[in-house]
């Protein structure tokens, strides 16, 4: 961790950065180069907000907030007005990060307070105005943002729910509407290995994670519920990578003992996937994610209580 200036660089962050960077150049070839404008709306603001706060308190801004600015970017929509992404912004940096006291006391992912805000006050634009992408020649690289014509209501998770099938290669490279860094699974696996290769994401929540998303899919398909994804489409489809590998893993907002992460992985796992079918929404892992934050303290302190138990003489556990 090393202090240059105002900002205060920290290893592990930056390698989440250059974990995200393949998908913001997959934004920008699939979906122009306004994607780049959102990023930097998104990230310009984050680190005005947090620097409102440090400077305060004489302290720098750290490079935290660059993670969750593309966090946030890279789960928006490609259609969305560039002062929703700087109000997204504001409210995760501010409320769900610095309110708490800044870097590493956050009860809740800030990227994911800031999308759930987008969500709940402008609901069109975060829900109903998707693109589909480009993909031809340069594609995004010769252009500022995908035509008009090319607007459409649906994404992979609503036409998968409608019945409708949908190419395991398109969903693996990106050749599919949604939020701007979500679509290439590829990437994001690249991504998700590479962070945990360097050990900044905790491997039990990324794994049991998966392990939930394709218990419950498979328990679906074998009762017969049509309207929930096999397990390749669960894994493939919508920001379920994109949240396992980079949202799930937080590490200040997740799960701290290890057998607590499991717990914690498989829960946002599988209650996405239930909050997938059985809800209003199509895309649940933001909400499961915000839950689970919530639930933390509770299901560490009862892992750390389970333990106590365990190793304690008979005596001292009848008392």
């Amino acid at each position: 961790m090393n202090t240059s200036g105002k900002f205060q660089i920290q290893k592990g962050m930056m390698h989440v950065c250059y974990a995200l960077a393949p998908c913001v150049l997959a934004a920008v070839y699939l979906f122009g180069w306004r994607a780049l404008a959102v990023l930097a709306v998104t990230l310009g603001t984050g680190i005005l907000v947090e620097g409102l706060f440090t400077s305060r308190q004489g302290k720098p801004v750290t490079s935290a907030v660059f993670v969750t600015c593309m966090i946030l970017a890279l789960s928006l929509p490609p259609t969305i007005p560039l002062w929703m992404c700087a109000i997204g912004a504001a409210v995760g940096v501010g409320l769900g990060k610095m309110a708490f006291g800044g870097f590493g006391r956050n009860i809740f992912n800030p990227a994911m307070v800031g999308r759930c805000f987008l969500y709940v006050t402008f609901p069109i634009a975060m829900t109903n105005r998707w693109t589909d992408p480009l993909a031809e020649g340069a594609a995004g690289f010769a252009r500022w943002s995908v035509p008009a014509d090319a607007l459409t209501g649906a994404t992979p998770l609503v036409l998968l729910r409608e019945g409708e099938g949908l190419r395991g290669a398109d969903l693996l490279l990106g050749f599919t509407g949604g939020s701007l860094g979500e679509t290439s699974a590829l990437l994001i696996l690249l991504g998700g290995l590479y962070l945990l290769v360097k050990k900044v994401a905790p491997w039990r929540i990324a794994v049991s994670c998966l392990a939930g998303g394709v218990a419950v899919s498979m328990l679906a398909m074998t009762m017969g519920a049509a309207f929930i994804p096999g397990p390749l489409e669960t894994l493939l489809s919508g920001s379920f990578l994109f949240g396992t590998m980079f949202v799930a893993t937080e590490p200040i907002s997740g799960a701290k003992t290890k057998e607590g992460q499991f717990v914690y992985g498989f829960l946002i796992g599988s209650v996405t996937v239930l909050l997938r079918g059985f809800s209003n929404f199509p895309e649940g892992i933001m909400f499961t994610v915000l839950m689970m934050n919530a639930l933390v303290p509770l299901l560490d302190r009862g892992v750390k209580a389970a333990k106590k138990l365990s190793t304690a003489s008979p005596r001292e556990a009848v008392s």
